[in-house]
């Protein structure tokens, strides 16, 4: 089956990610027609990270070329983008958050739902392999029925050390802050393990001025499970730190620094699955998965990725705790 044609608008750290891995690990799957991208850099680096993809002059000619536009431009553009692909008959995968104008998010998936369109949302964990050993612990009977969850995320600054060039957005509270960022992936993790979320309490510190959050915690149900979230900047050493902690009657399992599984030993230590690896390693095995899923959802065929509707029901939690 030939590959599908992709169309990437937004030449930021996302979008080179996933040119890379379409063009390194997931040809089969798909073929990078054409990328566009208002920033004058844009062009060097497209030819520095794929000499044989063009950069277009503009969305309407990506949208034009490809059978699915991925849209990886920040998060204002997102609907207007989507809603232009889809009406042109193209299929659509986005980056989260669906947007930040929560009133406009919900009437786009209640339009793409009504259509039948072809769209999905890039939360990775769907194409996890260390997601997928909790899930299969989880069906060994290790954990049990789930009594509680605990999410704990925290940074040395943000927005991350890799993310700097996207910090005139990343770090403002109208599109930015790791809640939108970095939380919406462990709740779209929760929500596919354990059920439907419910936000019961939360508490955001702000730093002033228009900056984003510098600190969070909350206490939600999913699938009334009781599950609580922590999260701050210059909490820890490291760029990035977290742990998603899942806990029943027969034990617990955890995921953590986004890749790494382990499960609860007897001796009261954390025991990793024996193919488990750092992420910056697994990384491209989630991409090549992902793009895979990206074809198939193209295709109009049956896929793992998140849908419109998870994602909304996400975002609308997240957009809750940042305006506690």
């Amino acid at each position: 089956m030939a590959a599908i044609n992709l169309g990437i608008i937004g030449f930021g750290i996302m979008g080179e990610r996933l040119l890379r891995a379409a063009v390194d690990h997931a040809a089969a799957h798909v073929r990078p027609v054409g990328v566009w991208d208002p920033s004058p850099a844009a062009a060097a680096r497209l030819a520095a990270a794929a000499p044989g993809v063009p950069l277009l002059d503009g969305a309407a000619a990506v949208i034009e070329a490809c059978d699915c536009l991925y849209i990886a431009a920040p998060p204002k553009a997102h609907l207007p983008m989507a809603e232009a692909a889809l009406g042109a008959g193209r299929a659509v995968f986005l980056e989260k958050p669906l947007a930040v104008d929560l009133a406009a998010a919900r009437d786009f998936v209640a339009k793409a739902e009504a259509l039948d369109t072809r769209a999905a949302v890039n939360f990775p964990m769907a194409s996890s392999p260390g997601v997928a050993q909790l899930s299969a612990w989880r069906a060994e009977g290790g954990v049990g029925d789930a009594e509680s969850l605990a999410i704990e995320v925290a940074f040395a600054t943000w927005p991350r050390g890799w993310q700097q060039d996207a910090a005139s957005w990343l770090a403002r509270r109208a599109e930015g802050g790791f809640t939108r960022e970095v939380v919406s992936h462990f709740l779209f993790l929760t929500r596919r393990q354990l059920g439907p979320l419910v936000l019961q309490d939360a508490s955001v510190t702000y730093p002033g001025g228009d900056l984003a959050e510098t600190a969070i915690t909350a206490r939600l149900t999913a699938g009334g499970v009781p599950v609580t979230l922590a999260g701050g900047v210059g909490t820890t050493p490291k760029d990035d730190h977290n742990t998603w902690t899942l806990r029943g009657p027969a034990g617990a399992v955890r995921l953590h620094d986004w890749s790494v599984a382990e499960r609860l030993a007897a001796d009261g230590t954390w025991q990793p699955a024996p193919d488990a690896m750092p992420n910056a390693r697994l990384r491209p095995e989630v991409l090549r998965r992902q793009l895979a899923s990206v074809a198939a959802m193209t295709r109009g065929k049956p896929h793992p990725l998140a849908t419109l509707r998870e994602a909304l029901e996400v975002q609308q939690v997240v957009e809750a705790i940042l305006a506690a």
